[in-house]
């Protein structure tokens, strides 16, 4: 069904490898400095790359590509550039003027040197991993960067003509304060990212160990937490960002938000995005597809991942296949984190159904959301207030037949909290 339908592709590849831990990760991540480890895996991903080509379309083009990880910098210029050679010798890439080709990189693990190899690979949008200036919070969480080598890598990224650069924050990180906060955006609104990602930083060690290492105690109060977001929005509304909401913000003349503002962004796996209807295939250990209407993930641990590879098999472990009632949910959902709004009468022509209806129990628990001036119901059009954006993932909580409790089942919380 992918393959008639002729839509573009989207490439994602995990690179799981990093030099040193980060505290508060909860990516699938592999912490070692032997870089002879990485050589198995790359082997496997390049025989994952010939089965997903084979069983695919490759002249549909590819719109989109993102290594994330992990480092993907961790692997070599050497490696990279095999990398990428294969990918453009098995799929259709978009010319650089039309595609989304990105990477995500460790400030202080890359140079500007590295910047320009990237750059003739095809990358043409970068993504770096800074979370906090200070360098207390910094040494909480064991991931260092400076302003000075942020800003020496930000104009070399200008020099080599990249088109867009985003930067990532974390709020509620152990010893962080509005004061402390307040000065990282300060730093980063002065080296004018055309993109920003301000994540909620959510504490589970009983999930990842890893995080055992941070001292909960230091932690900010779910309270401050929801200063600190109120205060980065105005903050850097007040800098010329637009919200585009989920903790994302861009500049105006950005792709992000004039695709906002034409009412055409999308979301997926790796955030907001301005290229819809594309299917994602993805590769390596933990990698989720989304092909059609249905999802499918690699094995999340190494050994399995590179035994199935071994045995000429995509190391595909689970998948589902969309309902009806996910497509209807999903375009409601998709609509409000997006737009803000959703108005009832296109999600009845779209899927034949009367909304007041299918939905009769959502409408009832947003009356308390309602009552909280987070939500308003204005004829056909479900809006969110600039109160309930903050908190747009509990609005959405309400369309989520997932995290809602069967009859007679005690359901276990396993996300993280909202703030």
């Amino acid at each position: 069904r992918s393959n008639a339908s002729g839509r573009p592709l989207s490439l994602y590849f995990h690179i799981p490898f990093c030099d040193t831990v980060c505290y508060y990760c909860g990516c699938n991540k592999i912490v070692t400095a032997n870089k002879q480890r990485a050589l198995p895996y790359l082997a496997a991903l390049h025989k994952e790359i010939a089965l997903q080509a084979a069983a695919v379309d490759v002249t549909r083009p590819v719109v989109q590509l993102h290594f994330g990880g992990g480092t993907p910098t961790y692997l070599s210029d050497e490696q990279l550039t095999e990398l990428m050679a294969d990918i453009r010798q098995q799929f259709n890439l978009a010319s650089d003027a039309e595609g989304e080709f990105s990477i995500e990189i460790h400030p202080q693990t890359v140079t500007p040197e590295r910047l320009a190899h990237l750059r003739q690979l095809g990358f043409n949008r970068l993504s770096l991993g800074i979370q906090d200036f200070n360098p207390a919070v910094q040494k909480a969480v064991n991931r260092f960067n400076s302003y000075a080598e942020v800003a020496e890598l930000t104009q070399a990224a200008r020099r080599l003509n990249y088109k867009a650069l985003s930067m990532d924050l974390i709020y509620g990180l152990p010893l962080q304060t509005l004061a402390s906060f307040s000065q990282t955006l300060n730093d980063i609104i002065s080296l004018r990212p055309d993109r920003l990602s301000l994540f909620s930083y959510a504490h589970m060690p009983h999930l990842f160990k890893v995080q055992q290492q941070i001292n909960s105690y230091e932690l900010p109060a779910p309270d401050v937490k929801l200063q600190m977001l109120h205060m980065s929005i105005e903050q850097l509304q007040a800098a010329g960002y637009v919200y585009i909401g989920m903790d994302h913000f861009a500049l105006p003349d950005d792709e992000l938000a004039l695709a906002q503002a034409a009412g055409k962004l999308h979301r997926n796996f790796q955030g907001y995005a301005t290229h819809g209807g594309c299917d994602l295939l993805a590769f390596g250990v933990s990698a989720i597809n989304q092909l059609d209407n249905t999802y499918a993930q690699n094995a999340k641990d190494m050994p399995s991942y590179l035994h199935a590879l071994d045995q000429n098999q995509l190391p595909l472990v689970r998948g589902i296949e969309l309902t009806r009632d996910d497509a209807i949910r999903k375009a409601v959902i998709s609509a409000l984190i997006c737009h803000f709004e959703c108005n009832t009468a296109t999600i009845e022509r779209q899927f034949h159904i009367q909304f007041a209806e299918y939905f009769a129990d959502e409408l009832q628990g947003l009356k308390a959301l309602i009552a909280e001036h987070m939500v308003t119901i204005d004829g056909e059009n479900i809006c969110v207030t600039p109160r309930g954006r903050l908190l747009i993932r509990r609005i959405c909580m309400e369309f989520d037949a997932y995290l809602k409790p069967k009859a007679g089942e005690i359901k276990t919380i396993a996300y993280s909290k909202i703030i």
